[in-house]
């Protein structure tokens, strides 16, 4: 199965092509938002696709945006992908794209984290503190915080670092009145997951939400929920604060050779002639970490527990994500 890197529909005007989603004008108030199989780490486009990855991730999100409506409109339409486009262009679109409100959007990035891992445990480590929030003395990697706490980031465009920020600096960005009500949307988007999941045998370590504004100025949730590109998951039955060594699924996740191999995350503002250099640097099959299985895109996912199995065979460690039980569990839930 070959993986889809880039779209090139010919019905519609494509407006814009992101780490991994290709936008295309419909009209003044919608777009279609496609899903292709880049795969985005350290905010660097990676040479190859996973294929069906654009498929997965969509089906996850929109599950999440019909558990959450409840909480926050989204950018959903209702409209049928398949109908805005010209018939020579399903293939392009089937299974992977969405029909979505043109928004106002929200220049940060709402990250929400749960426990403490990733770069929070990095400034942890250096601080005792979290984008400005200070944090107990004496935690661990992977502990459970006291209660999740709102970490905002730059949006950077692609090929450079979204960068943490303060609740301060994001108010200074975007105003103290729509910082604060990003802030408690947020939080309540992930404590209302994490809940759900937990009843499914998954812990979300941390997640990031983007925002938008409609015409009316009402927040709106947009571009994906809950993803394995924006979140990180673990499976509850192996969670064990102290130690990074645990089945996860993230866009890191796939990339996790990175610092083995001796190259590092690059700093903020690098070129993206350099970001493209660096993605050269992958080793063929590194992104395979991330491949999922083409039927896991029937059906909406249903978050099921996952089943019990061997390690499935393949042409490197990472070649599946049957091995990886967090990884397992989320591609089976949608079968």
């Amino acid at each position: 199965m070959t993986g889809l890197s880039t779209t090139n529909l010919t019905s519609l005007k494509k407006i814009y092509s992101g780490k991994v989603r290709d936008l295309y004008e419909i009209d003044d108030k919608r777009m279609l938002m496609i899903a292709t199989d880049r795969l985005s780490a350290f905010d660097v486009i990676l040479d190859d696709p996973i294929p069906a990855k654009g498929q997965i991730l969509t089906a996850i999100s929109n599950f999440w945006f019909d558990k959450l409506k409840e909480v926050v409109p989204n950018h959903l339409t209702g409209d049928q992908p398949e109908d805005v486009v010209a018939a020579a262009d399903l293939p392009q679109v089937e299974g992977r794209a969405v029909v979505a409100k043109r928004l106002k959007a929200v220049p940060i990035e709402a990250v929400v984290r749960g426990y403490l891992a990733g770069s929070g445990w990095k400034e942890y480590r250096q601080s005792g503190s979290v984008c400005g929030i200070a944090l107990p003395a004496g935690l661990k990697e992977a502990d459970k915080l006291p209660e999740p706490i709102f970490t905002p980031s730059t949006k950077a465009a692609v090929g450079d670092h979204d960068e943490n920020i303060s609740f301060a600096q994001c108010e200074a960005i975007v105003g103290a009145e729509l910082a604060a009500k990003v802030r408690d949307t947020a939080i309540l988007l992930y404590q209302t997951a994490a809940e759900y999941a937990a009843t499914r045998g998954i812990i979300i370590c941390d997640t990031k939400f983007e925002f938008g504004l409609d015409e009316n100025g009402t927040l709106t949730l947009m571009d994906e929920a809950l993803t394995p590109d924006s979140s990180r998951f673990w499976p509850a039955d192996s969670y064990q604060p102290g130690s990074n060594r645990r089945p996860s699924t993230s866009s890191s996740s796939a990339t996790g050779w990175r610092p083995r191999a001796g190259t590092s995350r690059p700093g903020p503002g690098r070129a993206a002639g350099r970001a493209r250099e660096d993605r050269r640097q992958v080793p063929r099959g590194a992104g395979e970490a991330g491949r999922l299985k083409p039927r896991a895109c029937r059906n909406p996912p249903a978050m099921a527990a996952p089943q019990p199995g061997p390690p499935a065979a393949g042409p490197s460690p990472a070649a599946s994500l049957e091995h990886r039980p967090a990884l397992r569990l989320l591609s089976t839930a949608m079968s």
